[in-house]
């Protein structure tokens, strides 16, 4: 036999009671007995009773409108669902119900008084309106229903509005009216009454309670409550996206999961039924093929070490602390049992094992309050000394990660904070019950979500770990690094248990962000049709409202301004990937404070093609700083225009010099240099690049510091236009061949080389011979030489391609991978 219970939602329209009424002729046709049915009121309906209650108080007449409301609403069902020829009279019994509800209203409205004892019964009308009109409706359909008032059977203290249960009584009082009753009873949910008949209710969402009282009283096979949501589930979908249901969970695991938080259930209802063993099912009315969760003293072994993660959105931890707490007992009765004395409810404790604090999470509505009683109880210590004033801190909220499995597994506690900290989120306080089954953390409410959503990747989505990516730029590299993830995504997730979701894009014109992710199918196109005009302080500050986990700010443009943001983001605890060298090539103190910044908070701030593109330069020097290396020099080539350039001017077939100036003008045509090729020649682009070495070298150096040997002559620097510039060029052939005929009567060749050694930073265009790497360099290939304690007689040499938007977006790519493998 079963018992079935139907939430709020379940009946709070003609086509949800439409389903109500399916669901119990469905268990009729298979011959499945159904013991009892218990119904809530209709969503929305006990709030209004509350209201209604409240205004009257007030004298407000404006209430009738609300009761004509919910009157009209059963109406409406009624003249739905149940025959014309049958409708008058339930017409005329709600509107008895009605009319009893009015006049208790008028007499509120005249004392302006409202005791807890009159709002359980002005909320007693909800369900008992929506029973009436549900079993009118089965028995217009045949099915031998009748309305069944719980106050008749559930016998509670005076405790209004959270009353006790008499089970001994209320046991008596449902076998005796099962006993006689062939109909299907349509059971009034979260309502009972005292030994006097006086109303009382069992709590907000006391309707799965009285169900569960039902069940345990008849011994029923199993208990199924009916509401919105398939079943339990790991989180709050409402919160994280990528939760699932749990097939099934142990009485242990959902009365942790209810008590912080988890609404599928009403904690107190599991009670009844986990004494008498009777498995509780949670379904959903709107997807009945769904077989939902079951609850029972065992579950199935699953492939997750923790079961599911809830959270209590709002709460406030009360702390109370002194020296005069340390060594003395009974300290924490007396905090405790005054909090009982005044039925506050705690929900998390935690205890400093000096004994010199004791903190506690409370409901915020009870904040003054314990403030109050508190500091009262403790007058004498506080006037002491030997106790400091109560302390509340607000804006805080709890999650509490669940599952028997934890019992069995080490590093549960060490993985969850991890996650916690690398997303830059602080944890306040810690509690994990002696039956190994619960770790809760207090956190700050406004990191609620992202810690969620970071713990739930972990624990549940571990073959998959989520980067949100967030892109300024959608030039050449934007582009074609948002194409290279495209083409890999598959890959990363399969090979390297990693999703790259894009959340946020931006150009100079428009930007568009979307928490749930932007497809890299067709991002442009949503950035031309959804995109608003771009505002990098809007872009950024929505990311830091977001608040996503595992956020990483890519910045591929050449923008001295973006760089300005940086420190803000990594103080928000978003990781920096970025080709753009302004931030690294400024004062050391910036650069040393985007440094220090990214390390204290717990992020990445990575710029590898900063020096040579996709070339392992940067993390191939921090590597050796890192194992204790120490440099002695470095010599670089790292302009991929000037390397283009110097390697192919030199004596051609005819023994004649190639034109200087008619190799400058081949490397613009292909795109090498900067539209005013001086902007390349000048070596400041260099400069930045041997600047940022020096100081991954461990050199404080400032852009000052770097000494650049004009490559030029003064009347081409001084030209006023670009094609004057190209004219002076061909007028100073000479020079440059003159260069290049000294160089090759040596055996050598030019090459413009940023060195650094002995701490000083020099770049120039230098003669190097056969026997240095330098001399057989090709195309417009970087090259860079280490020359360290560990690699002094042979240099560590690194070369390739450093320019270009493939091989710079493959750079930038990499970073992103490895901030993914660090979340590991």
């Amino acid at each position: 036999m079963n018992v079935l219970k139907f939430g709020g939602t379940s009946v709070g329209s003609v086509e949800s009671i439409k389903q109500v009424i399916h669901i119990i002729e469905r268990h009729r046709s298979k011959n499945e007995p159904v013991g009892a049915v218990v119904l809530s009121a209709m969503s929305g309906v006990t709030n209004q009773l509350i209201e209604i209650g409240r205004m009257a108080t007030e004298s407000n007449t404006d209430y009738m409108e609300l009761v004509r409301r919910i009157e009209d609403r059963h109406f409406n069902v009624i003249k739905a669902l149940i025959p014309v020829k049958e409708q008058s009279k339930v017409f005329a019994t709600i509107r008895g119900i009605i009319n009893e509800l009015e006049d208790l209203l008028r007499g509120v409205s005249l004392i302006r008084e409202l005791s807890l004892r009159t709002m359980d019964l002005i909320m007693s009308f909800g369900e008992r309106l929506s029973c009436t009109v549900v079993s009118e409706c089965l028995k217009s359909r045949g099915v031998p229903a009748q309305f069944c008032d719980a106050r008749n059977l559930i016998k509670t203290d005076s405790q209004f509005s959270m009353a006790e249960v008499n089970y001994t009584l209320t046991n008596q009082l449902i076998n005796d009216y099962f006993s006689k009753t062939t109909d299907l009873p349509i059971v009034t949910g979260f309502i009972g009454s005292t030994e006097k008949n006086e109303t009382t209710t069992l709590g907000r969402g006391g309707s799965d309670f009285t169900a569960s009282i039902l069940g345990s009283a008849l011994n029923a096979d199993i208990i199924d409550i009916w509401t919105d949501v398939d079943g339990m589930m790991t989180a709050d979908p409402r919160k994280v996206a990528n939760s699932f249901n749990i097939p099934t969970i142990t009485y242990a695991e959902a009365m942790e999961l209810s008590h912080f938080g988890a609404k599928v259930i009403y904690p107190p209802s599991l009670q009844p039924a986990f004494a008498r063993n009777i498995p509780l099912r949670i379904l959903n009315t709107f997807n009945i093929d769904h077989t939902g969760t079951v609850i029972s003293r065992a579950a199935e072994r699953r492939d997750y070490t923790i079961t599911g993660i809830s959270s209590i959105d709002d709460v406030i931890m009360v702390n109370i602390q002194g020296s005069g707490m340390i060594g003395v007992a009974g300290v924490s009765a007396r905090v405790f049992g005054v909090l009982a004395l005044h039925k506050i409810s705690v929900i998390l404790i935690s205890q400093a094992s000096s004994e010199h604090s004791i903190c506690f999470a409370i409901d915020p509505r009870n904040a003054e309050y314990v403030r109050e009683i508190l500091n009262a109880e403790f007058a004498a210590d506080i006037e002491q000394g030997h106790i400091d004033n109560v302390s509340i801190e607000r804006e805080l909220s709890i999650i509490a990660v669940v599952g028997e499995g934890m019992k069995k597994s080490s590093g549960i506690a060490g993985k969850l904070f991890s996650v916690l900290g690398k997303n830059g989120v602080n944890i306040i306080a810690v509690a994990q019950g002696s039956s190994e089954i619960n770790i809760s953390v207090v956190i700050n409410r406004n990191n609620l979500s992202k810690a969620l959503n970071a713990i739930h990747n972990v624990f549940f989505q571990s073959e998959a770990r989520i980067l949100n990516l967030f892109l300024v730029g959608t030039g050449l590299i934007g582009r074609t690094l948002l194409k290279q993830i495209h083409a890999q995504n598959a890959f990363l997730k399969n090979e390297k248990l990693l999703k790259i979701c894009l959340v946020g894009v931006t150009n100079t014109k428009k930007m568009l962000l979307d928490p749930k992710g932007i497809s890299l199918d067709d991002w442009q196109g949503r950035l031309l049709t959804e995109g608003v005009t771009t505002s990098l302080p809007a872009f950024v500050d929505q990311m830091k409202n977001y608040n996503l986990p595992n956020s990483v700010f890519i910045d591929c443009t050449s923008d001295k301004d973006i760089v300005n943001f940086y420190e803000s983001l990594l103080n928000a605890n978003v990781s920096v990937v970025t080709p753009n060298k302004v931030a690294n090539s400024g004062s050391y103190e910036e650069y040393r404070r985007l440094q220090r910044t990214a390390l204290r908070r717990g992020v990445k701030f990575l710029y590898e093609t900063n020096v040579g593109a996709g070339l392992p330069i940067i993390n191939t020097l921090q590597g050796l700083m890192t194992s204790g290396d120490r440099f002695l020099k470095i010599e670089a080539i790292l302009s991929g225009t000037l390397s283009f350039i110097f390697n192919n001017f030199e004596t051609g077939k005819d023994g004649k010099p190639v034109s200087f100036a008619a190799i400058v003008r081949e490397a613009k045509e292909k795109g090498y240099t900067e539209p005013d090729p001086r902007e390349d020649l000048s070596g400041m682009d260099v400069a930045r690049k041997i600047l940022i070495l020096a100081r991954e070298a461990g050199f404080p150096l400032e852009p000052s510091d770097v000494t650049i040997n004009n490559l030029l002559p003064e009347n081409c620097i001084l030209a006023p236009s670009i094609p004057a510039f190209f004219e002076e060029l061909e007028n100073s052939n000479a020079y440059f061949e003159s260069l290049l005929a000294k160089a090759e009567d040596q055996n050598q060749k030019l090459r413009y080389v940023a060195t650094l050694e002995n701490g000083k930073v020099t770049i120039e265009l230098r003669a190097v011979g056969p026997e240095h790497p330098f001399y057989a360099l090709s195309g417009a290939d970087n090259i860079v030489s280490f020359t360290t304690e560990r690699y002094k007689d042979r240099p560590l040499v690194i070369k390739g391609p450093g320019a270009g938007a493939e091989v710079t977006a493959t750079g930038v790519f990499a970073d992103v991978v490895s901030i993914g493998s660090y979340l590991a």
